[in-house]
């Protein structure tokens, strides 16, 4: 039987590659964010400990200027490089600053300077370069970036196979409910050996199946009993009919006797469905005829078109008549005429040229004490559920469509 499932918009992405692609970027973003802190702690360290460096030796310069009237190596007095900031530093005050635009191999430098007189005397500098240490910053820069890329080229395969294990859970658990949902009701998942979130989650599904079940049975058990019970009282009434005199009264009573005795009988074999008690007698039977006999059966204007090429089935004759005399009774009644059979191969169409059938039909199939639109007519809605139901038992795909100029279409597919 047709399932009835409506695709979703859009081309479907499994979970587990949704969930690696955000492992792998949530791994980017967290290498990113590392990169650039172990960056920003790594140069302020070297830029603190150039200026300490600086600051500490322009002191000694100082004082071995003072006591010997010499400059120690890497010291001078008022160079034309020196820093703008640092040309008029207070009287015996040292002062430090940072220059990022010396030319030379010595790079970004920190620069100490103090006056070693009063206003106007000379002033002592000192600067050390960090291009030594920026350049192994720049190494480690790209030796984290190196790191991180294997580090994300070895744990995205692992994403991919830990969200491919959920995703088997997932999937399990989906597939219990869309059996569910296709009528197993003895489906279940069972435990899924995570002890989370999905465990939780095909718990609930399993308890779901049996509380439906349940009340599933429970339904079905009521309405075979309830069909039992009537089946003596309405086959009474028959009876007692018969014993009125003739006339109209007489007459109107016997049809509303006979269609209350129908609808038992439809409900009694409606429950041998749900109960899986009806087994099929099969046999090579000649599809065209069976047809025929069914559609003469009905005592309704139908055309029948048997193909030359409608060959012989093997089926149970008895079901085959009573699902086709259904959808032919159906068609009349809630369609319009001409209707018309046709019998090509081992499938048998028939159709009427009515409103066609309603839009919930189509897309969950036919329910109990359900026609659909007024236009439609009057009915308890039976027919069609037992035309599927028998469908089943023949293993026979039975669906419903809508003809483009109009009209409602019921197509059997019985098995070669």
């Amino acid at each position: 039987m047709d399932a009835f499932h409506r695709p979703g918009p859009g081309p479907r992405v499994p979970l587990r590659w949704k969930i690696a692609a955000l492992a792998a970027a949530t791994a980017c973003l967290v290498a990113a964010a590392v990169g650039v802190l172990v960056h920003f702690w790594t140069a302020q360290d070297i830029r603190g400990r150039a200026e300490m460096r600086a600051f500490n030796t322009v002191y000694t310069a100082m004082d071995t200027y003072r006591r010997t009237g010499t400059l120690i190596e890497g010291a001078a007095l008022d160079p034309p490089e020196m820093p703008a900031a640092l040309r008029n530093p207070g009287n015996g005050d040292r002062h430090t600053a940072y220059d990022d635009h010396v030319a030379g191999n010595s790079g970004p430098s920190f620069w100490a300077a103090q006056r070693v007189g009063g206003p106007g005397s000379p002033v002592l500098t000192y600067s050390v370069g960090t291009n030594t240490e920026f350049h192994e910053l720049r190494r480690l820069d790209l030796t984290m970036a190196v790191a991180s890329l294997i580090a994300l080229a070895a744990a995205t395969p692992l994403a991919v196979y830990g969200a491919g294990l959920l995703g088997r859970r997932l999937r399990q658990v989906s597939e219990t409910a869309s059996r569910i949902s296709a009528g197993d009701l003895d489906a279940r998942t069972g435990p899924t050996r995570g002890r989370d979130e999905v465990d939780d989650i095909a718990a609930t599904v399993d308890r779901m199946a049996d509380t439906l079940g349940r009340r599933l049975r429970d339904e079905r058990r009521f309405t075979a009993d309830v069909a039992h019970e009537l089946r003596t009282p309405v086959g009474g009434l028959l009876a007692a009919a018969d014993l009125l005199p003739p006339g109209e009264t007489e007459d109107l009573l016997r049809a509303r006797v006979r269609d209350l005795r129908g609808l038992v009988e439809d409900l009694l074999e409606i429950s041998r469905l749900d109960a899986g008690a009806e087994l099929p007698v099969r046999d090579r039977v000649p599809l065209g005829a069976v047809v025929s006999d069914a559609v003469t059966r009905t005592g309704l204007p139908t055309e029948v078109g048997v193909a030359e090429q409608a060959g012989s089935v093997e089926t149970d004759p008895r079901r085959l008549e009573r699902i086709v005399g259904n959808l032919v009774v159906n068609a009349h009644r809630h369609g319009e005429t001409p209707v018309r059979v046709t019998v090509e191969g081992s499938t048998v169409v028939v159709r009427d040229h009515g409103p066609g059938f309603p839009a919930e039909l189509l897309s969950h199939g036919p329910r109990r004490f359900h026609t659909g639109r007024a236009e439609r007519g009057s009915g308890h809605g039976l027919g069609l559920t037992i035309a599927v139901g028998q469908a089943r038992v023949l293993g026979a795909e039975l669906r419903f469509t809508n003809a483009p100029d109009g009209g409602a279409v019921a197509t059997l597919r019985l098995p070669d």
